[in-house]
């Protein structure tokens, strides 16, 4: 696209899309993706690697042929991974904003609006709403469905689907009320 930046050591294809007014800095590795406009995508991030994936009795490694779709106006932290999808695509959409060390497994979704803080995993196949907030050190289990306008914890560990407009806290991550009241009766009977 037009008015990219390419900043040094960057690996770039095969089958990549990079649109309009998009920076890539330095040491970035991208293949297997399409890349939206006024994308920054920050030093070390890995964009279109092979998820993981292999069936556990033979040990044979799964092919991921699929890709990764990053929307308009993203942010992508440094040395995050976003993995392709095994036959589809990993989706992060429009206005997302992951911060570093962050890895997104393959097939998961992300809405618009999403912020991630650093240190979170969020495994494979999971779908992740509108307007979801997630604090650092988070680990999100697959194959889960997040609503919209949920809030995460730092450190929190998700382990079930979240319905719309939650909050929630700690591991397994519970409504952040409960999980409060938890944690005072505890600290209360020290």
């Amino acid at each position: 696209g037009k008015n990219v930046i390419i900043e040094s050591n960057c690996s770039i294809g095969p089958n990549v899309k990079i649109s309009d007014n998009t920076v890539i800095k330095s040491n970035t590795t991208l293949m297997h993706c399409d890349i939206g406009s006024n994308c920054n995508i920050k030093s070390g991030a890995v964009i279109g690697g092979t998820g993981f994936g292999f069936d556990p009795s033979s040990k044979v490694v799964i092919n991921h042929i699929g890709n990764v779709l990053i929307g308009n106006n993203c942010s992508i932290g440094s040395n995050t991974t976003i993995d392709r999808a095994v036959f589809d695509s990993t989706i992060i959409s429009k206005y997302c904003f992951l911060d570093n060390l962050v890895q997104i497994a393959h097939n998961v979704q992300l809405g618009e609006g999403v912020i991630i803080a650093a240190q979170t995993g969020v495994a494979g196949s999971t779908i992740i709403g509108n307007n979801v907030t997630i604090g650092g050190q988070s680990g999100i289990s697959g194959h889960l469905n997040i609503g919209n306008n949920v809030t995460i914890a730092g450190k929190s560990g998700v382990t079930k689907n979240i319905s719309d407009d939650s909050t929630v806290a700690g591991f397994p991550a519970t409504d952040i009320k409960k999980w409060k009241i938890a944690n005072i009766k505890l600290y209360k009977n020290k």
